[in-house]
């Protein structure tokens, strides 16, 4: 069999999986029992929009999207479930807007285990790490079980889709498929909140490293995204800012910086705002380097990871779901443990023992009362990974250098691959 027949084939097992896959989620769960709460009000403003032209940002469409989940109006204590997300969200959704919601929730929930596994195994090639097929086995369960994944999936988190496209940039990046690297890494920003510093970071780089045909297609699809945006709604900038304002009104917990210095430690602003700006600014410096960093580095990887992680720890409002983007950080930081004690029993050791302790933690901490997470659950991943990174750093960061901000042609410094 020829290798291009043999890739077809593998995709058509694929997507074979895929909708037996769905087949079995609605005749088990979806068609029983109605979820993935924080997907419902983009895909119902969508619909709204798509079938009956109701704005998905207007008080007529939250208090429909209300009266679905709620069955009555929400109270100001609760989720307002609001659309409050880019209006090209409902570009992305239109092939579902059509379908009965049990089989959208169905095909939703298993895009998103595919996007999450898919993300995680990026990530861990992204560290050049080569696992044998029980590890990758392993590997797959662990990225649809542990705790982020498994609240991602059954929220029906958009999260799930800004980490595969975050982790498709980097490896595209890596790969010098600028024109593909450009397009998912403008994607990332249906969440902007998980990619407000990643873009201009990456954005920066690409221009420091001449890299004109990534920069291009970053630039062409965000124009082209808010620029339709613009024709089909020219109001909605302005109708998200407004539903984004109102979002601290009901909403408890913040990020990992204010649950320790607002929650915990009850100081006010100032001193949620201390530690936030001082997180950014080392950030900033650390990102200096940038430019100096090849794609396929370890301090490319490590910057990049050190973005990822700041930009949880400080945003002001973050969410469990959206610690799945800091994998890349996390199997980085692992890296000298499994060059030191194998693969195996490393990452075999750190799923198994990971998934216990946050899933029990999660069970300890967990507010039968209201239904929601303790805000210490916001703390051990991004907290976690931003120590391990600082340990690794020296290592991470002479990896390798090109030759100076701006080389269009740098030259790739040798060294043995640790992995």
């Amino acid at each position: 069999m020829t290798r291009r027949r043999s890739r077809w084939v593998l995709i058509a097992l694929v997507l074979l999986l895929l909708a037996l896959d769905t087949y079995a989620t609605h005749a088990l769960l979806t068609s029983r029992y109605t979820g993935c709460n924080d997907f419902y009000p983009r895909w119902r403003g969508a619909q709204l929009y798509w079938r009956t032209s109701l704005n998905p940002y207007s008080d007529a469409a939250t208090r429909l999207i209300q009266q679905d989940m709620y069955g009555r109006p929400a109270r100001p204590d609760e989720d307002q479930v609001q659309f409050a997300y880019p209006f090209y969200v409902v570009f992305l959704l239109l092939p579902l807007v059509w379908l009965p919601y049990p089989w959208v929730q169905a095909v939703w929930m298993v895009l998103l285990e595919a996007a999450v596994v898919w993300g995680t195994l990026l990530a861990l090639d992204l560290t050049r790490w080569r696992l044998p097929p029980w590890l990758w086995g392993l590997t797959v369960l662990w990225g649809l079980f542990f705790y982020h994944n498994a609240r991602t999936i059954s929220l029906g988190q958009f999260a799930g889709w800004v980490f595969l496209w975050a982790m498709g940039t980097l490896w595209a990046l890596r790969a010098r498929r600028d024109i593909l690297a450009g397009v998912l890494l403008a994607l990332t920003s249906v969440k902007p909140q998980m990619s407000v510093l990643l873009i201009p970071a990456l954005l920066w780089w690409g221009w420091r490293r001449r890299r004109r045909r990534f920069l291009a297609a970053a630039g062409l699809t965000l124009a082209l995204l808010a620029g339709l945006s613009f024709v089909f709604l020219p109001t909605w900038a302005g109708d998200m800012l407004r539903q984004i304002r109102r979002y601290p009104s009901y909403t408890s917990i913040g990020s990992p910086v204010w649950v320790i210095t607002r929650h915990y430690l009850h100081l006010g602003p100032l001193g949620e705002g201390l530690p936030a700006a001082a997180l950014l600014l080392y950030l900033l410096w650390e990102l200096r380097r940038l430019p100096h960093a090849p794609a396929d580095s370890d301090a490319f990887l490590w910057l990049v990871g050190m973005t990822l992680v700041v930009t949880n720890l400080i945003v002001t409002r973050t969410a469990t779901t959206n610690y799945v983007i800091l994998y890349l950080p996390l199997f980085l930081a692992l890296a000298p443990l499994a060059r030191r004690y194998g693969n195996g029993p490393v990452l075999a050791s750190f799923y198994l023992l990971s998934a216990a302790a946050v899933w029990w933690l999660f069970l300890a901490t967990f507010n039968g009362r209201t239904g929601s997470e303790s805000p210490l659950m916001y703390l051990p991943l991004p907290l976690g990974v931003l120590g391990a990174l600082l340990l690794v750093r020296e290592q991470a960061i002479a990896t390798g250098h090109a030759n100076g901000p701006g080389s269009s042609s740098p030259t790739r410094v040798r060294h043995q691959n640790p992995y």
